[in-house]
């Protein structure tokens, strides 16, 4: 009986080291993971920190080549809404990978915040989801005109 506790012993020893092996390994490989992404992450900062300046540089170039024929705040202003402009053309781009947004309609009936109402009720009986109230809130007291 001596000899088999001495055997359980050795076990919990074994078990105790391979635990902490397996510990060591993972924590190694969870390290060098970390700093090849620490390193990926460096560079795409650096590269947009660099495409950022180049942009200015192209930016710049398109002004002063405007102002060789007009003034130079008529340059700075077409230079801002051609810039305007990309950037409102690449948000829209940025946007369309999302689905069709529809414009906002508070009328629109089966209107839920947050997402999509379901195809039916959970229980089959009754609206999933309260009525979405008017938008902007009618005061019912107040007059209304029509034009």
């Amino acid at each position: 009986m001596d000899r088999l506790d001495h055997l359980e012993h050795l076990d919990k020893n074994l078990v105790e080291e391979l635990a902490q092996v397996a510990r060591e390994t993972v924590r190694e490989e969870l390290r060098e993971q970390s700093r090849k992404q620490r390193r990926t992450a460096m560079l795409y900062a650096a590269s947009g920190a660099v495409a950022l300046y180049a942009g200015g540089a192209v930016a710049l170039a398109v002004g002063l080549a405007l102002a060789i024929g007009l003034p130079g705040w008529a340059a700075a202003l077409i230079t801002a809404a051609l810039l305007g402009a990309v950037a409102y053309f690449l948000r829209g781009a940025a946007h369309s990978g999302h689905g069709h947004h529809a414009p906002h309609d508070p009328h629109a009936p089966h209107r839920v915040v947050g997402g999509t109402p379901p195809a039916a009720p959970p229980g089959g009986l009754g609206t999933p989801y309260p009525p979405m109230p008017p938008y902007p809130p009618v005061d019912p007291d107040a007059p209304r005109h029509r034009a």
